[in-house]
């Protein structure tokens, strides 16, 4: 027993040593890896890294996206509070595994200095920067559909932030008080982080069944936009709803950057003010001049609506009218002496009316039904508008690089130790950027020396003197 906890031990230390980091929580895909048999997973915790959109999109690239929660597991949002959820390396050093017996206050299970900082860069655990006031920040978004399917980038609003994060294992994220209850069967939620500097400019991205429980003023969200670089000019910040941040993607990108940010390093979007994202509760993503059910229902169109209750009424209004007519009827037949010619064509007019009610109430449903299918058809104009772009990457023939892997096969890294050189720089120095009109949106280009593995990673030029001899992971 003693040699098979050991050996338990030395696995997690192996897995978790240079391992990146993701959330772990109830409700999540890839519980227990990919497989869905591993409690010493950390199938979540790879990095996306100049993917295709169908490859990151939920974490498809290694199968995370088919491993969805059990059902009945889901992560609960009450409104107006907060959520704790666990950040870490590995799933074996959280407590949905082992009886979280391999636990710490960080998250690769082993025990820091409070002010823990590394001039370079923190590798152990790799948390992509130099101290916690570096850290780029996490966000938590929420798409209102009950089937991952129907989520896009469009319909995921990010819902909370939390800066300076990802540091301690424990992490809290604020819920606004104004979110509405889901449809029936949850809504699905997202986590995501991209580091701010100190190693491979990649993202993480990983998908949350969860479910709303509403305060007493629920109003629905609005439609999200993407956000924009506006650090240097607060004014060009994305106000009200706003999309999970996509970047450095073969495809699906959603924020181009370029040049340096007012610390003097390369610009790189993150949860934060740089990008317009306020820390804790995202209180400004909700449409004001709408109104939700009380009860979990899924979202209707307005239009739609006003033509169901359009036919409602006409429907009512042919219902009265048969009626006027039956009665005008039985009147002259239970007084046959009162009864007249003009009597008898009241009668039948009246029974005209009524046809003609109820053929204006088909009508109205009929063009309810078409207002039904225009919105289905806009929803999917709206999604075959998603346009993709692929970075554009210029390599050095002077440059050179050595890789290394672990030797444990569930362990993730994609360290490498890239030696800069004169040429290098003046190679980086001489890429040609292009700028946009609003000045801010350009697509940022490094030097790129060659491509590794299954997730594209590949040794880059990521920041100032200060990483060029510094070993990336």
């Amino acid at each position: 027993m003693r040699s098979t906890v050991i050996g338990l031990a030395v696995g997690l230390w192996a897995s978790t040593t240079n391992a990146h980091l993701a959330v772990f929580t109830k409700g999540m895909w890839c519980l227990n890896g990919a497989e869905g048999n591993n409690l010493n997973s950390d199938d979540p915790v790879t990095p996306l890294y100049q993917l295709a959109q169908s490859q990151w999109w939920f974490h498809a690239v290694n199968g995370c996206n088919n491993q969805p929660p059990a059902d009945g597991d889901i992560l609960t949002l009450p409104a107006g509070e907060t959520i704790t959820v666990e950040i870490a390396a590995n799933q074996g050093v959280t407590t949905l595994s082992f009886d979280g017996q391999y636990v710490s206050d960080w998250p690769d299970g082993h025990t820091y200095a409070d002010d823990y900082n590394v001039p370079t860069c923190i590798t152990t655990p790799n948390m992509h920067t130099q101290n916690q006031s570096m850290a780029a920040g996490t966000a938590l978004a929420i798409a209102y559909v009950s089937d991952v399917a129907d989520v896009t980038p469009e319909n995921l609003v990010v819902f909370s932030v939390t800066y300076n994060t990802p540091w301690k294992r424990l992490t809290t994220y604020e819920v606004p008080a104004n979110m509405p209850a889901c449809p029936e069967g949850g809504c699905i939620c997202a986590w995501g982080w991209i580091p701010n500097a100190c190693g491979e400019a990649n993202m993480y991205f990983e998908g949350i069944r969860c479910q709303v429980t509403p305060g007493s003023d629920p109003k629905p969200l609005g439609t999200p936009k993407a956000p924009v670089w506006c650090e240097d000019d607060t004014s060009a910040c994305v106000t009200g709803p706003k999309q999970m941040l996509f970047w450095h993607q073969a495809s699906g990108d959603n924020i181009e950057v370029d040049g340096l940010d007012l610390a003097g390093e390369f610009k790189s979007p993150g949860y934060n003010a740089k990008c317009g994202f306020s820390n804790g509760a995202q209180n400004d993503i909700f449409d004001d001049s709408g109104t939700v059910s009380s009860s979990p229902s899924s979202t209707s169109s307005s239009s739609t609506s006003a033509a169901a209750t359009t036919s409602a009424s006409t429907s009512a209004a042919a219902a009265a009218a048969i009626t006027s007519a039956a009665g005008d009827v039985a009147v002259n037949i239970a007084n046959p002496s009162s009864a007249s010619d003009d009597s008898a064509s009241s009668s039948t007019d009246s029974l005209t009316t009524a046809t003609d009610s109820s053929t204006s109430s088909t009508d109205a449903s009929t063009t309810a039904t078409d207002s039904l299918t225009s919105y289905t058809d806009a929803s999917t104009s709206a999604t075959d508008s998603w346009t993709s772009s692929s970075d554009t990457w210029t390599s050095s023939s002077t440059e050179s690089w050595t890789s290394t892997t672990d030797a444990t096969p569930s362990t993730t890294s994609d360290s490498s130790t890239y030696v800069a050189t004169s040429t290098d720089v003046a190679a980086a120095a001489a890429v040609t950027t292009s700028t946009s009109s609003d000045g801010r949106r350009c697509k940022r280009r490094e030097p790129h020396v060659g491509r590794r593995d299954l997730n594209h990673r590949a040794a880059s030029v990521h920041r100032r003197n200060a990483y060029k001899h510094h070993e990336l992971h």
